[in-house]
């Protein structure tokens, strides 16, 4: 008889707070249930929040927990991005009445959900459909608010989730109209890193610097408004700032794959998903494979989109227990 662990998962971050029941067979694979989502703004603290969802639920909940958070995780207090909630990790298992908890950041619960999600949520995209390696590295790359990174290591065919900080990388340009971009962001930031360019706001960066590169009149949108305007094809600059993101997502993939040991990148991330159409005839993949000596290897890299509504939430559950 398989063993089967039953938790809560969580997945919170700035904005939105989710929660749902998780139950782990013995081979860590979580499966979910009624996902509950709350305003993070509506409550003063997690513990308020989770008494919101134990109340829903009604039921007693488990005593063992797994929980995502959108910051860094590792410090003595965790403090939320745009939102007032702090969180102290040492006392927070007592406070929610917890026996076992768990804690990881946001984007090392999504490389744990690709590690067990089915092969059908993981399509291929670009070069060779092979499987994941069996020893070696895969590369979990997404913009969002910034550039979430991580690392899935196959030792003998486990799965082993090294959380980075990549997307702090240096931005490293190709051509000249790069050089003139980033020029143009150092004049904002001092020090460009990967994610000025390649994530929500990092689209933004890009069109304000074209227009100010081109001497071109444009409406200034936020990020939301700017993203409908380059996906939908309403705005011809909003679409040449996303050809330019395309090709800069490129770029600073194959550099991750080249760091990471290039066997599979897999991207993952609500932005992502909305891409998806548009990636196989953006500049992403040749960007992606100009790495010099390593072109021929670049070309054949599998390139696989994570496709699950609850990600975070999924990843979470599967960050409870390491694997065996």
């Amino acid at each position: 008889m398989p063993i089967m662990t039953d938790i809560i998962a969580a997945d919170i971050g700035g904005t939105n707070a989710r929660f749902a029941r998780a139950r782990l067979d013995d081979r860590n694979v979580p499966t979910l249930g009624k996902v509950r989502k709350y305003k993070v703004e509506d409550f003063s603290s997690l513990q308020a929040c989770w008494a919101a969802f134990a109340k829903e639920e009604g039921d007693d909940l488990p005593k063992a927990a797994s929980i995502a958070f959108a910051t860094a995780i590792g410090r003595d207090v965790i403090k939320l991005t745009n939102s007032s909630w702090t969180i102290r990790p040492d006392t927070l298992d007592e406070e929610l009445g917890l026996k076992q908890l768990r804690l990881v950041n946001d984007f090392e619960a999504v490389a744990h959900a690709v590690a067990r999600l089915p092969q059908d949520n993981l399509p291929l995209l670009f070069g060779k459909d092979n499987p994941f390696p069996r020893d070696g590295g895969v590369t979990v790359v997404g913009p969002g608010t910034g550039l979430g990174v991580a690392m899935i290591a196959f030792d003998d065919g486990i799965p082993h989730i090294v959380a980075t900080e990549g997307g702090h990388q240096d931005f490293a340009p190709v051509d000249s109209l790069d050089d003139k971009i980033l020029e143009y962001l150092r004049d904002k930031f001092l020090r460009v890193s990967t994610e000025r360019m390649v994530s929500g706001p990092g689209l933004n960066n890009i069109y304000k610097a074209l227009a100010t590169i081109g001497h071109d009149r444009v409406i200034l949108m936020e990020d939301p408004e700017l993203w409908e305007a380059a996906l939908d094809g309403t705005d011809e600059f909003a679409r040449a700032a996303f050809e330019r993101f395309c090709l800069c997502y490129g770029s600073v993939v194959g550099d991750l794959a080249l760091a990471h040991g290039p066997h599979t990148v897999v991207l993952a991330g609500g932005l992502t998903q909305r891409m998806r159409e548009f990636l196989p005839q953006s500049g992403f993949h040749r960007r992606f494979i100009a790495k010099g000596r390593f072109e021929s290897l670049m070309a054949s890299v599998p390139i696989r989109l994570a496709v699950h509504d609850e990600i975070g939430l999924y990843g979470a559950a599967a960050a409870f227990r390491e694997p065996k």
